[in-house]
């Protein structure tokens, strides 16, 4: 079958040159010491409250007052000062924030590549052409447990905003059959996917698929449909894997504090809006919980901690960064 697209393609901006080299810098430190001390890429949950009642997720069964504006700023500034370079906002639903507009503008100030989150819901209430130039990555959750499959009819309206636009979809066992037709959307209205099995969390029912057949037509249609798929080949390998990964990334709650050194342990250390995240990570305790990490025997599939293991090597990183050639090019 001959598949094509005209759309044109968004390019990824360039942030200012002394980001990319501290960020070579600690990626090096960490090569050398053997250890992921120092991460690239944060999930910052900017609220505990949702519109979507995801059966395979918990957030909305226990919301959350919002962490005021001020805070919130404060703890954007520690992770903006840090090793991290990609910054993605969260939730719940992060478009449910009053001031979200206020929120995406700061962070554009700073030097951080901003990914975006959303279920789309709330798309038709907001300015979203306007919050999209502050937007790098805009990534749209759309699958069965948001309820919302109608939004690929939209994603060619969704990418003339200008982001890079990426579906998010949770593949729960009864619905891997349906996802050629979503991939072929996705390719069709040139935007990418990001496609992961549902994980099996505390409050939640068992959604998640067979490994070897998820793994397998996930392959399938990355060679059918190329540049599309971004989940990488290294993060589908390591699925039946006793470990699969590190610390290169980290998540920040939706009270400022920071999970550490995962969100599957449960545990938060430091309030991000009040001491100082290099420190932390430089501390001997920050050490303990990295290493009581490489123990752990729970194979969670927490997309962000397994696929973030691609990109810390140069071998498996340029095979997982080459779905974005083109767009960096």
């Amino acid at each position: 079958m001959q598949i094509s697209t005209t759309l044109s393609r968004p390019r990824i901006r360039r942030l200012p040159a002394a980001k990319y080299m501290s960020t070579v810098k600690y990626a090096l430190e960490d090569y050398l010491a053997k250890d992921y001390r120092y991460p690239f890429y944060c999930s910052l949950k900017v609220l505990q409250r949702c519109d979507s009642s995801c059966i395979f997720c918990n957030v909305w069964r226990h919301p959350a007052p919002d962490m005021p504006t001020s805070k919130l700023l404060k703890v954007i500034d520690n992770i903006a000062n840090s090793s991290v370079i990609l910054l993605s906002l969260e939730g719940g639903e992060p478009l449910l924030r009053k001031d979200i507009g206020e929120v995406l503008e700061y962070i554009r100030s700073k030097p951080l590549y901003l990914l975006f989150t959303s279920s789309g819901k709330q798309f038709d209430k907001r300015p979203m052409k306007e919050y999209a130039q502050y937007i790098d990555f805009l990534h749209i959750s759309i699958d069965e447990g948001h309820r919302n499959l109608d939004l690929y009819e939209s994603l060619p309206e969704f990418v003339s905003w200008g982001p890079i636009v990426c579906t998010q979809i949770v593949v729960m066992k009864q619905y891997l059959p349906d996802l050629e037709e979503k991939i072929r959307k996705c390719y069709s209205a040139g935007a990418k996917a990001v496609v992961m099995p549902a994980c099996h969390i505390p409050d939640t029912p068992d959604f998640v698929p067979d490994v070897e057949t998820f793994r397998s037509e996930v392959m399938r249609l990355k060679r059918k449909y190329p540049r599309t798929i971004i989940t990488s080949d290294k993060y589908l390998r390591t699925l039946d894997m006793q470990h699969g990964c590190n610390a290169a990334s980290i998540i920040v709650d939706s009270d400022g504090c920071l999970y550490y050194p995962c969100r599957t342990l449960m545990e938060k250390s430091i309030d991000l809006s009040e001491e100082s995240l290099i420190k932390f990570l430089d501390s001997d305790s920050a050490k303990i919980c990295r290493d009581r990490m490489k123990q752990c025997e729970i194979n969670c599939h927490w997309y962000q901690y397994f696929a973030t293991e691609s990109f810390v090597s140069l071998r498996t990183g340029l095979s997982s960064l080459s779905p974005y050639l083109t767009d960096i090019i």
